[in-house]
């Protein structure tokens, strides 16, 4: 079996998206059908991350300019800024998708039930 690293990128999101949508198993088919561009959005973000990383690793964090023949200088790399708006954007969406989730039912305990009684 192919691990997680080995998967094609589709897969990946495809595995994000099915474990996203078993934590919001309990959602109203409605709402979920509301959610659902969400939860694409997240898995790709989420995939996409790790990979952003790779590459700001391997390049680093600035990337070198020229404007006109004697302007040189460096500033932060396109990754690098396209991986703080995703994370952030990530955030939101997970933040979002976790207000929309229905509570965890809580197994009342042995304890509790004699209580109530």
């Amino acid at each position: 079996m192919a691990t997680k690293k080995d998967l094609p990128k589709e897969a990946k999101i495809k595995k994000e998206v099915a474990r996203l949508k078993r934590v919001l198993k309990d959602l109203d088919k409605n709402k979920l059908q509301i959610v659902e561009p969400l939860i694409k959005n997240a898995a790709f973000m989420a995939v996409s991350l790790p990979e952003l990383e790779a590459i700001i690793n391997e390049q680093g964090y600035t990337s070198e300019y020229q404007n006109g023949a004697n302007q040189f200088g460096t500033k932060q790399s396109e990754e690098v800024k396209t991986h703080i708006a995703m994370t952030k954007n990530l955030a939101a969406v997970l933040k979002t998708l976790a207000d929309i989730a229905p509570p965890v039912k809580k197994k009342e305990s042995r304890l509790q039930a004699l209580r109530d009684e």
